[in-house]
């Protein structure tokens, strides 16, 4: 049995496919170099959970911030990335639940950072926060 969280980041990775311009260049914590032909791309990893003892019930309330970064490669890199983010940002928010597996998922920052190589490359870091809820001696209920 995995995890909560687990499950939820298996979630979003199901969820991301499909999204406009990555085709199956979904990862999930790739810390590999990424070459020309496999951008643009998705990197999914999760950053912080942070639980709170909810004293009503016999359970955590969990904020699982994720980092889903796009990475591409272009001459303006935030306007190359624009489109993957509109779209992988629609999915996301298509089912806040993430098939009821979440409380809720919302945007939380972005980032972006740039790069020179052998063509110029970009970095947009999207963060989302997930609230979910587990109970207290068992993090796959």
């Amino acid at each position: 049995m995995t995890t909560k969280r687990e499950s939820i980041l298996a979630a979003i990775k199901t969820t991301l496919a499909g999204t406009s311009g990555v085709g199956t260049r979904i990862y999930r914590s790739r810390v590999e170099p990424m070459s020309r032909a496999e951008s643009p791309a998705i990197i999914i990893e999760p950053i912080t959970d942070t639980p709170v003892q909810n004293t009503s019930l016999p359970t955590l309330d969990w904020t699982l911030r994720v980092r889903i970064s796009v990475v591409v490669r272009g001459t303006t890199p935030d306007t190359t990335a624009d489109s993957v983010i509109e779209s992988m940002h629609a999915k996301l928010m298509a089912d806040l639940t993430l098939g009821n597996r979440a409380i809720d998922i919302q945007p939380a920052q972005t980032t972006f950072n740039f790069f020179e190589a052998d063509q110029p490359a970009g970095v947009v870091f999207c963060e989302y926060e997930v609230m979910y809820r587990s109970e207290v001696d068992d993090l796959t209920q």
